[in-house]
């Protein structure tokens, strides 16, 4: 990934890309696209044009506030992806998700709401809980915060879960970054059914990181048969998962000491979303053990959990 600064000379400019342990911490935009004319592309930034179009704006805001906690680098899709290059464009899609993940901070810019009309209706009637592709990036990153149109903040995923549940649909314990994959697939395809893209096909592709699964980008395939690819993709995937999963490598214990009582504390625990269990003592005890029985208990009785 290519990452935006602000330059001494108030200038932005771009980072070579950018992969591994050599990312820093950055801040990321999250927002709806304007015009395609007014949005500032790739190309501005290496030519050092764009200034007068509208979505400059939002390019300052997230300077700015990326500054104001602290972060030199920041990022933003309209620009740091030079889309003219299919390759990088697909590599950028199936990584974005782990890029809004990553990122230290998450804004949303709302460009329909300003500081005068600001309301919980308001707020409510965003254009940006509308969007396919914002769906990721308010499920993704851990820090995600929400900003008028002038920059003033509104508040963040946490303050504002209820209203946010209730907008989408989405569950609370998703909006509190529970993993995704414990949420049923069908569930997590209603999450998009209000939505809408500029590009039929990206309905599927929006979809790519909150199914944790990678594909080619075919555009002009048409939505049926991407969100027909995407169904097995998922499916390979699970399949995948559950044939990884089936093995318990490390061998049961014929002599194991029943300790049901803990077995079963386990067990509760780990009904939870999102449950784990840390196991402590002195070594040799027999903690491994008993690790190891609960693993081989649960695989034999109820397929449909996984043990990590």
């Amino acid at each position: 990934m290519r990452l935006l600064k602000w330059d001494d000379d108030g200038e932005f400019s771009l980072t070579m890309p950018l992969v591994g342990d050599n990312i820093p911490p950055y801040a990321i935009l999250s927002h709806t696209w304007g015009p395609d004319t007014e949005e500032v592309t790739f190309t501005d930034l290496a030519n050092r044009t764009g200034k007068d179009k509208e979505g400059y704006g939002k390019i300052r805001f997230c300077a700015k506030q990326a500054r104001y906690d602290g972060l030199q680098f920041f990022w933003v899709d309209t620009c740091c992806i030079d889309k003219s290059n299919n390759n990088e464009l697909s590599e950028a899609i199936n990584s974005m998700f782990r890029w809004y993940h990553d990122a230290a901070r998450c804004y949303v810019y709302l460009s329909h709401l300003s500081i005068t009309a600001q309301s919980e209706s308001e707020f409510r009637a965003s254009r940006w809980f509308t969007r396919g592709w914002t769906l990721q990036e308010l499920l993704a990153p851990t820090s995600v915060e929400f900003f008028t149109q002038e920059g003033q903040r509104i508040g963040d995923k946490r303050s504002l879960e209820q209203q946010i549940h209730e907008i989408t649909g989405i569950a609370i314990p998703a909006l509190r970054g529970v993993p995704l994959s414990q949420f049923e697939v069908d569930e997590r395809f209603k999450w998009i059914e209000t939505r809408q893209t500029t590009r039929d096909e990206d309905m599927a592709y929006c979809l790519l990181g909150i199914f944790d699964v990678f594909m080619p980008l075919i555009y002009g395939e048409g939505k049926e048969n991407a969100i027909r690819r995407l169904r097995k993709e998922i499916t390979d995937h699970q399949e995948g998962m559950s044939q990884l999963l089936a093995a318990i490598p490390f061998r049961r214990d014929p002599d194991f000491v029943n300790r049901g009582d803990i077995l079963d504390q386990i067990d509760q625990r780990c009904s939870e979303p999102a449950g784990r269990v840390a196991l402590v003592g002195l070594g040799g005890v027999g903690k491994s053990q008993l690790a190891i029985e609960f693993a081989h208990r649960v695989a034999a009785e109820k397929t449909e959990r996984r043990i990590f």
